[in-house]
């Protein structure tokens, strides 16, 4: 589809290309089919961040006309560092230690975090860029903005030049504010989380459009405000990437941070379990790890027994990751069993499902994760109950490796495309 006079739409972000992980592919790959949808898209982005993540590979997805502007940012990561090279790393990354493990400079770091920089360690970016791109969007005559958290702070440049320059705003959302996970974690005193909730209330009821990523934020969203909602989910791209043949052992792998909260014991269990009982398994499995680990899990695992299956890969780029995603015989899917997680889609679900490889998730009871799964028919969903199921699924998936029978027959997968979910954006914005 060609559009000779496309509109312009200023793009607000803060993970672009070098950065690495799933939250930068989300506007990476709208940008990329945008124009095909009537769309001129501009990016804004910082000159200098802090990324915890950087992935060289994703910068050759970037396309060749579009515009991107950038502005430099004052972040407090570079401070903190002098006290914790590491902790900060990890804290920025989203990997935060369990309390009763959290050293003084970890829960000092945290503590600061939660309440000298609200809504996120991004906010000294705000002033500046709305001063920026107040005149920017006045001389360039720009009627349309995005800003996609978190960072949350972003939603309030949108605030800002809302008000200032009379544009229509979308606030995406990738992940909640106050019921993320890690928003419990930041030691916030009464006073910061009221001024939390008072942000992001103004936000949600401020914003022309609210764009989220699951029906459970919606759902959420929906009892804040009454300003239109529309679910838009993470999706999967075409890519070149091939592999000869899968992995010689029953290979489970993990694809991406496995945090300390996201540490599934039953698993553990389940297959030092099997270990024990079963030669065949004993001999043939491997778990692999490729991503950042946390502590607290690999700690886990070696309590469990599992030492000598266990292969911690580490962060890789992304094309190596679709790599491991594709030759592994199955691939773990884990989230945190609580209420707010229900709402939670890892990017990586997407490309898993076009991997041809079966998925194994845990989570939470009636999640979004659970929905997509199942109606996709590319895996297994189990709740953090489901002990006994799970052990017979995992049985089941290597009796089908042994007569080297372990498909996957995935269905409805189209709407998912990331195209196809660009093409949905892009009527949204040209209303």
């Amino acid at each position: 589809m060609k559009v000779m006079n496309k509109k312009k739409v200023l793009i607000i972000c803060y993970y672009w290309p070098p950065a690495g992980g799933p939250g930068v592919q989300r506007w990476l790959k709208f940008v990329k089919y945008l124009p095909e949808f009537g769309i001129d898209p501009i990016v804004y982005c910082p000159e200098n961040p802090s990324y915890p993540i950087v992935d060289e590979s994703l910068i050759s997805d970037i396309p060749n006309e579009i515009i991107i502007i950038k502005q430099p940012i004052k972040e407090p990561y570079a401070l903190a560092k002098l006290f914790s090279k590491k902790s900060t790393k990890s804290i920025s990354s989203g990997v935060i230690p369990k309390k009763k493990k959290q050293s003084f400079i970890e829960r000092l770091m945290l503590y600061v975090r939660g309440n000298f920089f609200i809504p996120d360690a991004r906010k000294n970016w705000i002033k500046p860029s709305v001063a920026f791109l107040s005149k920017y969007i006045e001389e360039k005559n720009i009627e349309t903005i995005i800003t996609t958290g978190p960072p949350h702070s972003l939603h309030l440049v949108g605030l800002q030049l809302q008000k200032l320059n009379k544009v229509k705003w979308f606030a995406d959302f990738r992940d909640p504010w106050t019921t993320i996970g890690y928003h419990k974690a930041l030691k916030l005193t009464k006073s910061s989380a009221r001024k939390h909730i008072a942000l992001e209330s103004e936000v949600l009821n401020s914003a022309d459009h609210i764009i989220v990523t699951s029906n459970h934020t919606k759902q959420e969203f929906e009892t804040k405000t009454e300003q239109p909602i529309t679910v838009i989910t993470n999706g999967y791209d075409s890519h070149s990437v091939r592999v000869e043949e899968k992995d010689k052992n029953f290979t489970l792998s993990h694809i991406g941070s496995l945090l300390s909260e996201r540490n599934p014991l039953i698993l553990w269990q389940v297959l030092s379990e099997l270990i024990n009982e079963n030669s065949e398994f004993s001999e043939a499995f491997q778990l692999n790890l490729i991503g950042v680990v946390s502590d607290d899990v690999v700690s886990s695992i070696e309590a469990s027994g599992l030492n000598n299956h266990l292969n911690i890969v580490g962060y890789v780029n992304h094309e190596e990751a679709i790599k491991y995603q594709m030759k592994s015989q199955a691939l773990l899917l884990i989230e945190i069993d609580s209420e707010d997680t229900k709402a939670i889609i890892p990017g990586k679900l997407f490309e898993y499902m076009i991997s041809e490889t079966p998925i194994l998730a845990i989570g939470p009871e009636n999640s979004d994760i659970e929905q997509i799964i199942k109606s996709t028919n590319t895996g297994s969903y189990f709740k953090y109950q489901d002990k006994n199921q799970l052990k017979e699924q995992i049985l089941k998936y290597f009796e089908l490796f042994k007569n080297n029978d372990l498909k996957v027959n995935a269905i409805g997968l189209q709407p998912y495309s990331r195209k196809s979910l660009t093409e949905k954006l892009g009527n949204l914005l040209l209303e």
